[in-house]
């Protein structure tokens, strides 16, 4: 009598790999789905009552300038992952594993400074002076009205005569958890913190890529090439 063959081990299931956080501008993209219907709209009205070269016109600038619509508004994305950033901005394509950001940079503009000194702006992460303006004033009310708060505890506290403890149960304004920031700014912080987390994980080393957005160009330097051909043919 012959023993069963041993089963083979059933396979384990494999972790789900984490996905990559993604942060785009909103303001960008309303902006350019906008432009995008205005210029679809002025280039087919163009095209169906047009006279003589007026059509081929409009569809010449219109393949000029839809791509640097989308290059410029829809385009531009940050993916923040486990072990890279990539950055899409409007002609490039640039890869940067953890391990060689040397730092994120917040001034004029939002940028990725590596360890070889290259300097890569991230362009769907803008900088907005007016929204850290609105932060500052919304932190500033904030703690003014806290301040007044803690004020009419302590004058209840010392008109009521009460002993230590008994306080706890008087009602309080919930205060913000921290400093307000503008949203981008919020964004730089979590982009440093994955790079504090990552910088030396073996599994986020590796050379920078950069790689041009030939999908945006050719479309756009065809269109260029038309507009300049009709204009000089007259």
């Amino acid at each position: 009598m012959t023993s069963p063959e041993p089963q083979p081990p059933a396979p384990q299931p494999s972790e789900p790999e984490s996905k990559d956080r993604v942060y785009r501008s909103a303001p960008a993209i309303a902006g350019g789905v906008l432009l995008l219907g205005i210029c679809g709209w002025l280039g087919i009205d163009a095209v169906i009552s047009g006279e003589g070269r007026t059509p081929w016109m409009a569809l010449a600038v219109l393949l000029l300038v839809v791509p640097l619509v989308v290059a410029f508004t829809l385009r531009p994305a940050v993916y923040a992952g486990d072990d890279r950033l990539r950055i899409r901005n409007p002609f490039r394509l640039v890869v940067v594993p953890w391990g060689q950001v040397a730092s994120l940079r917040s001034a004029y503009s939002n940028e990725v400074l590596t360890e070889s000194g290259a300097k890569y702006q991230l362009w769907a992460v803008p900088v907005s002076l007016r929204a850290r303006k609105k932060a500052a004033r919304r932190e500033m009310r904030d703690t003014a009205r806290a301040r007044r708060q803690m004020g009419r505890d302590e004058g209840r506290g010392s008109a009521l005569g009460m002993t230590a403890g008994l306080g706890e149960g008087l009602s309080r304004e919930p205060v913000s958890d921290g400093p307000a920031r503008a949203e981008t700014d919020r964004i730089m912080d979590e982009l440093r913190g994955l790079r504090e987390a990552r910088h030396q994980a073996e599994s986020a080393r590796g050379e920078v890529t950069v790689r041009w957005a030939y999908e945006v160009l050719g479309p756009a330097a065809a269109g260029a090439v038309l507009v300049l051909i009709l204009l000089v043919v007259g």
